[in-house]
């Protein structure tokens, strides 16, 4: 898990001549296309320091003539922004890939660290590539290793972390837990994996990978040394115990393997003595687990609790799961047919499409648990286990999303259970003017040649999409099924921002304000908005994202604020331009640096600290007595110059800010003197040089300042701060600074203790704009939302329908409508969002009825029954986009009451208490006699709804 960067001494003078931009760019662009391999090593790169290099040697499509940038010297490789705890050097959570590191291969690492160096201190952040899944194979770097606590029997309260790779096998983990609890490799050992506080599985098979064997983050794996009388320390505890134990292989139903139950004291079963299911015992599936695995509980079993009240234990990241489960498991058809077995008779191991009927077994066994009103909740591990096997997506422990595997979910069981064994090829057909209602009998009659499944019966209805050509007026109608409703919610057209701004008044702290900008608007209107705020005119501002105490990035102010992040640090500088003509000033970006003494010969180091400033100065009065004295008065809120003799300490109760995104001071940061960047000083600085000493002279500084020693130095930077273009020692003559120009005043460490007030450098004010309510949000109806689905679009320019008249792609208007609707409406409400630069969830509230959803008005065949629904379970997402938390609402069948589904725990619920801004997946149930009968195909266009299972045809 740790990472950083390590750094290279005497980097100007001893590392090896860096090549040319064209020759860095040919280098590299084949190996950041290489293909992942299981078992390679890829290193991890902050996208920052990444994209600054791609803009320095012109990497982008975009630089046509590929000249890059050269006054963007990217510096020593810094990775400080992927840490959490910059000394750990532990990666912060929820990192996502390409916005916010990049991956390369080892070869392109090495090239990129011979090239640049690292920071000094830091380690880099290597990662192996996996391979995920039983058939479709997927290659991915897995990025955040699974950390095992780790303990001994005889202490099993001294749990040690350690992180492994789900590649490693349990024999890495033995061999670790060995080394760890020094246990001679002669001296006989049982590892065992702790789910709860008395549940145990034995991890018997140690060439069996951590992936397969289920182990998850944070779980606890215990190592057992053999007594030397041959008895094993747990056997004998257990002996002494009068509660109920057992032992249960949870292999693969072959002939060489079985599930037993053996119990020490009483037999337990998994049925319920008012529940007419009579559950047995049975195994997960056939194929299922690549190892076998002794567990026991000693525990004595849960008295009778309410079937179906049973929650899930969460195995690391797994409530997105947990609730998805919890909605199916409380749809009754779906539940009744698995609890009566049903489904055995129907299993399709021969269907390619399928995996082999061990989703559905591993289904119906969790099913069976859940419903047999003997515990209060269950770890689903087996059934993650066989999930990930066959969708690699869902194979590790980061958070994932819970339609997306009710999708998945849904269309495994149906290929596992699709009564169809043999699928014929049809071709589809366009209506070409013929009736709607023969038009969508024969779409479902082909649907079911093909697909014939529980799922089918209770799951899918019918669109009816209808394309119109612009052109020629070409009507093209066809009727899909589908599985479950995605439903569109209104776009949200503004964003709040929370920006800083720095005022040109010196004595003035930055103010936090929050503005309400349009969502796809420009930098301008942030500024407008601000400007509203704070009384500042926007032609006086410039807005900046300031990341590590540097300018990543400033910004135009025709640029988009999709470019802006949520966690983007923004510092909005007010820039007061001289009087004269503006043309004639320049911007300048200073940091503020300290010196850092270094044990060797070496250069000395430096580190970034404190908040950047941008100064808007005159060209004909850029001297370094003119930039000393202008930059002093900036600093001279919180740089103490009556405390040149003493240094006394000043406790403000305020809070503070750095734009550092959590990255600390002690990162050093080396400088590299860029002996070769002779275009860099061509660009940014020309200087006439001075050889005496006569021209010192401090014209504009204060008197009191005239004979004391400067308490700061310049020097000419990169953007990143990080290496150094040339220093700044002309005194007297004026400087000739581009507004590309960066400079670094550079402190000792003594001055900068003794004069330098962090605490106020760092204070900022808060405006009322940040403690006003936030706005209300809108509330929309679930009728908005199926109308906006219905309503008809145009297609866009790069999703045209190619039009069978025309012969060539048109952008054709398209509406959907709903021919015919299921048993169980599934509604998706579509709550992410995503573009290039913008990942959102939309939080509206969305009004759904609990009871009578008439769905009769949105369904447009003439002929069809009443579709009346009525509310029986709900997904919901609490948080933010990649990140938050899942939980479910149900209704139980046996009861009628509702419950609320927290990973383990289960609570009674309200229906006042269901209609959140958190519903993100509905489950509906139609209200007829069909819910409560036997599915059965429906064959022909004649039969009434009351006769149709699963849908309407008429």
């Amino acid at each position: 898990m740790a990472a950083a960067e390590t750094g290279l001494e005497g980097v100007g003078a001893t590392a090896p001549p860096r090549p040319d931009a064209g020759t860095q760019r040919a280098e590299l662009l084949p190996l950041l296309g290489a293909a992942l391999r299981p078992g390679e090593a890829w290193f991890l790169i902050d996208s920052r320091w990444f994209k600054q290099w791609k803009k320095y040697v012109g990497f982008d499509s975009w630089d046509l003539y590929h000249v890059g940038e050269p006054n963007l010297f990217p510096g020593p490789i810094d990775n400080s922004g992927l840490f959490a705890d910059s000394e750990a050097q532990t990666l912060k959570e929820h990192l996502i890939d390409e916005l916010d590191y990049v991956l390369v291969p080892t070869e392109a690492w090495n090239k990129l660290v011979n090239w640049y160096g690292c920071i000094e201190g830091q380690q880099p952040i290597v990662r192996k590539v996996v391979e995920y899944g039983l058939f479709v194979k997927h290659c991915k770097v897995e990025v955040y290793l699974l950390e095992l606590k780790l303990c001994q029997n005889s202490d099993p309260a001294n749990l040690v972390s350690s992180y492994f790779s789900k590649a490693d096998t349990v024999a890495t983990i033995e061999k670790e837990m060995r080394k760890l609890f020094n246990i001679p490799a002669d001296q006989e050992i049982r590892l065992w994996s702790r789910y709860m506080s008395n549940t145990y599985e034995q991890l018997s098979k140690l060439d069996s990978t951590i992936q397969d064997a289920g182990l998850y983050q944070g779980q606890v794996v215990l190592i057992e040394v053999k007594n030397e009388d041959g008895t094993w320390p747990r056997q004998s505890s257990l002996a002494k115990s009068s509660t109920a134990t057992r032992s249960l292989t949870t292999s693969s139903k072959s002939p060489a393997s079985s599930c037993s139950s053996v119990v020490a004291s009483s037999t337990i079963t998994n049925g319920d003595s008012n529940n007419s299911y009579g559950l047995n015992c049975s195994s997960l599936g056939k194929g299922g687990s690549s190892y076998s695995c002794n567990s026991y509980n000693n525990r004595e079993s849960l008295p009778q609790t309410q079937p179906g009240l049973c929650g899930l234990s969460n195995l690391g990241n797994t409530c997105f799961m947990n609730s998805a489960l919890q909605c199916l498991s409380n749809t009754p058809p779906l539940t009744d047919y698995f609890l009566e077995d049903k489904y055995e008779a129907e299993i399709n191991q021969d269907n390619p499409l399928g995996m082999r009927g061990e989703i559905a077994e591993a289904y119906a066994e969790l099913i069976k648990q859940m419903w047999s009103g003997r515990h209060s909740h269950v770890a689903p591990r087996m059934f993650k286990t066989q999930v990930g096997r066959f969708a690699p997506q869902f194979s590790g422990y980061q958070q994932q999303d819970s339609q997306e595997l009710l999708a998945f979910l849904l269309d495994g069981l149906h290929e596992d259970l699709n009564r169809v064994k043999k699928k014929p090829y049809l071709e589809l057909k366009d209506a070409n003017g013929r009736p709607d209602v023969v038009v969508a009998k024969e779409a479902w009659e082909n649907h079911q040649l093909r697909n014939d499944s529980i799922i089918v019966d209770i799951f899918h209805g019918l669109f009816k999409s209808t394309l119109v050509c612009p052109k020629c007026s070409k009507v093209s109608v066809t009727f899909d099924p589908f599985c479950y409703l995605t439903l569109p919610l209104p776009l949200k057209k503004d964003r709040p921002m929370d920006v800083f701004l720095v005022f040109a008044d010196p004595q003035s702290r930055p103010t936090q304000y929050r503005v309400v900008v349009p969502m796809m608007g420009a930098v301008s209107d942030l500024c407008d908005a601000l400007s509203k705020l704070s009384g500042i005119p926007a032609e006086n501002m410039m807005v900046t994202d300031v990341y590590n105490h540097r300018f990543h990035k400033i910004f135009q102010m025709d640029e988009g604020l999709s470019h802006i992040m949520p966690k983007d640090n923004i510092f909005v500088y007010e820039v007061c331009k001289p009087k004269e003509d503006s043309a004639e000033c320049v911007t300048l970006s200073v940091y503020f640096r300290e010196k850092k003494a270094r044990q060797s010969n070496a250069t000395p180091g430096t580190i970034l600290y404190g908040q950047p400033l941008l100064l808007s100065i005159s060209k004909h009065k850029i001297t370094l007595d003119y930039l000393y004295s202008v930059i002093l008065e900036r600093i001279s809120r919180y740089v103490k110059l009556s405390l040149v003799e003493e240094f006394s300490d000043v406790s403000a109760n305020h809070e503070t800010c750095n734009g550092a995104s959590g990255v600390s001071e002690g990162e050093i940061e080396e400088m590299e003197h860029q002996n070769g960047e002779e275009e860099n000083r061509e660009k940014v600085l020309e200087t006439d040089t001075c050889q005496s000493e006569d021209c010192i002279q401090d014209e504009l500084g204060k008197e009191d300042l005239q004979h004391r020693k400067r308490l700061f130095s310049f020097s000419l930077v990169n953007s990143y701060g990080t290496s150094e273009i040339n220093s700044l020692t002309t005194e007297g003559k004026v400087l000739k600074l581009s507004s590309h120009a960066t400079l670094a005043i550079d402190w000792d460490s003594g001055t900068r203790k003794m004069l330098f007030d962090d605490q106020e450098a760092q204070a900022f004010e808060k405006h009322n704009s940040m403690f006003q309510p936030q706005k209300k949000k809108t509330t929309v109806a679930l009728r908005d939302c199926i109308e906006l689905f219905t309503t008809m679009e145009t297609l866009g320019e790069h999703d045209p329908w190619y039009c069978p008249n025309c012969k060539k792609h048109q952008q054709a208007t398209k509406k959907f409508d709903l021919w015919s609707l299921p048993r169980i409406l599934v509604v998706h409400l579509k709550r992410f969002s995503y573009n290039r630069y913008w990942r959102d969830k939309l939080d509206t509230v969305v009004d759904f009825p609990i009871r009578d959803l008439n769905m009769s008005e949105f369904v447009c065949d003439p002929a069809a029954s009443p579709y009346i629904y009525d509310l029986i379970a709900v997904s919901n997402h609490y948080g933010g986009m990649g990140v938050g938390h899942y939980t479910a609402y149900a209704k139980n069948q046996l009861n009628g009451k509702w419950y609320y589904f927290d990973d383990s725990s289960v609570s009674p619920a309200s229906e006042e208490q269901i209609v959140t801004k958190a519903a993100y997946v509905l489950f509906y149930q139609r209200r007829d006699g069909e819910a409560k009968r036997d599915p059965s195909p429906c064959t022909s266009v004649e039969l009434t709804s009351e006769e149709c299972d699963g849908m309407d045809t008429n």
